[in-house]
């Protein structure tokens, strides 16, 4: 059983934001954390999860993920995820995001538990303090995904 933490920050919404991961394995920790230049919120509360995700080497682990958001829990566990794919994503904000969650995701089996945030849980605490300093540091990443869907870039800019 693998245990992932996970938490996203947005200073404003949208503004500079942060994801943060904490993956848990026996004895084994693994910290992960990336900032954007121009996020929202619900998109570092997903993108924490993918990463965490994707920071696993082989598919088929069974894994709980503790997350402090709704947005992703409940599209995930009340099923709202797969009427957005029967709709090809219509009028849905995050889809290259949520696209990349199910490619990930359906290599693993996969619990999600709902966790109070900012409630002293030392695993989402940490997780947060990983999102906020990521979204504070320097160097942000461009959140391309954000940026083109909502006019910032254009698609012929993402590679010049």
């Amino acid at each position: 059983m693998i245990t992932l933490y996970t938490d996203g920050s947005s200073r404003g919404n949208p503004g500079p934001g942060g994801y943060g991961a904490v993956l848990l394995y026996k004895q084994h920790r693994k910290e992960l954390s990336g900032g954007f230049r121009l996020t929202t919120n619900n998109r570092m509360e997903l993108l924490a999860v993918i990463t965490g995700l994707e920071a696993l080497k082989d598919a088929g682990h069974e894994i709980v993920i503790y997350s402090d958001s709704k947005y992703v829990i409940d599209s995930v566990e009340k099923g709202w995820l797969i009427g957005w794919v029967k709709k090809n994503f219509k009028d849905k904000k995050n889809e290259d995001l949520w696209r990349r969650y199910l490619y990930v995701s359906s290599k693993h089996k996969i619990r999600f538990q709902w966790v109070k945030g900012h409630a002293g849980n030392p695993e989402n605490e940490r997780c947060d303090e990983l999102a906020t300093s990521a979204a504070d540091g320097g160097n942000l990443q461009i959140d391309y995904g954000y940026e083109t869907e909502n006019g910032f870039l254009k698609k012929d800019q993402l590679f010049t």
